[in-house]
């Protein structure tokens, strides 16, 4: 199946609230294991960024399980912010993990390099997938650590389907819309590497975990 881009942002309200209220325990917990399972050596406390934070539920989870650590989590949606912001402040996190509005690929630089650089499924929602490998490289201290996770494009849009039922059955059809699209958006392995190649960061590694999902992790 070609890949159909979608629009970059999550804009409305409606959408932006469906996908706060969403249950995404499993996979989110599961990029928070896999991201200390792949990075074993972070230090005890550093500063994190989380590019396309969207309502903010990796990064708070994130911050649970790192305790010294502080994230600045960005995003070019603001419905999507406003949803964080408010999560953040119920959860006693507003202190540690900071949401920001920036929508790469960002002129404007970053308010220091970062320790590590973490990113769930935004890729596949950039018009020009260059925008987050180059931030990356802009953003990230000398050595930083890397952990990316996206959408793994299905064969056909009738598997996208069957992975939409398996996997998001119950939630209302705004989601399962987003994610159908999503999956068609997604980019393949082969893809990636080639992404990766063109900048500069082939000694990234990337390894397929789940019928929908892959990452990619390394250092700078």
């Amino acid at each position: 199946m070609e890949r159909i881009p979608e629009p970059e942002l999550m804009q409305g309200d409606e959408q932006a609230r469906a996908y706060a209220a969403a249950d995404f325990a499993e996979p989110h917990e599961r990029f928070v294991r896999l991201l200390a399972e792949k990075q074993p050596d972070l230090p005890e406390s550093a500063v994190a960024v989380d590019l396309g934070c969207g309502p903010g539920d990796i990064a708070f989870r994130f911050a649970r399980v790192f305790p010294g650590w502080r994230v600045d989590a960005v995003d070019g949606s603001e419905p999507m912010l406003a949803e964080g912001r408010r999560a953040a402040a119920e959860r006693g996190l507003a202190a540690r993990v900071r949401f920001a509005s920036r929508h790469l690929p960002c002129a404007e630089p970053p308010p220091a390099r970062y320790a590590l650089l973490f990113s769930n499924s935004l890729l596949h929602h950039l018009a020009d997938p260059r925008a987050l490998w180059s931030t990356l490289r802009a953003w990230g201290a000398p050595g930083a650590a890397v952990f990316v996770m996206d959408l793994l494009r299905p064969d056909s849009r009738a598997r996208a389907r069957e992975l939409v039922d398996q996997y998001a059955a119950g939630e209302p059809e705004i989601l399962r819309a987003d994610f159908f699209h999503s999956l068609c958006a997604a980019y393949r392995p082969d893809e990636v590497r080639a992404q990766l190649a063109g900048a500069g960061l082939d000694a990234l590694e990337l390894e397929i975990v789940s019928d929908r999902h892959w990452i990619v992790w390394g250092r700078l």
